[in-house]
């Protein structure tokens, strides 16, 4: 890192923003092209969780390939200055490396439901089984991880 007075070292800080963002942005690769989404998330315990449909190229391309490049960031703020170079954005961000894991078992696939629900405030029971069965529900088991941060992590307040 180029910055290492922006990098965020304490693993429990990434954590906390992971628990904390809603969107993560997944980068793929297709054998020919990268390719970028974002999807709503939760985070539990190393996993980030997603849902999605069965079809469509994000899940083609997660069961070809199921390395996967993630990124959050939050408090993104524009601060500007009077002149070009006073202008700077203020964010922290979290950028990592995992494997994507689609879940087969229902009772892994509630667990996940279960962390993506919780992260966005709504109900953890009730699920129907039809929609869950119609349902892919993927992990993303986290390799590594680096975060960053602008004013430097120090300077929170």
């Amino acid at each position: 890192m180029r910055r290492r007075e922006r990098e965020i070292t304490d693993k429990s800080v990434l954590e906390q923003l992971l628990m904390q963002t809603q969107i993560c942005r997944l980068g793929l690769y297709d054998g020919k092209w990268p390719y970028v989404v974002p999807v709503n998330m939760g985070y539990e315990a190393g996993h980030i969780y997603f849902h999605s449909s069965k079809k469509g190229k994000k899940m083609e391309i997660l069961r070809q390939c199921p390395n996967v490049c993630f990124e959050v960031d939050s408090d993104v703020e524009i601060v500007t200055g009077e002149r070009p170079c006073d202008w700077t954005t203020n964010y922290k961000s979290v950028i990592g490396f995992g494997t994507a894991v689609i879940l087969e078992d229902e009772a892994e696939k509630l667990i996940g439901m279960r962390v993506i629900m919780r992260r966005h405030g709504g109900p953890t029971e009730g699920f129907k089984p039809e929609s869950l069965a119609a349902t892919v529900v993927v992990r993303i088991d986290i390799v590594s991880m680096s975060g960053k941060a602008n004013p430097p992590h120090g300077e929170w307040g």
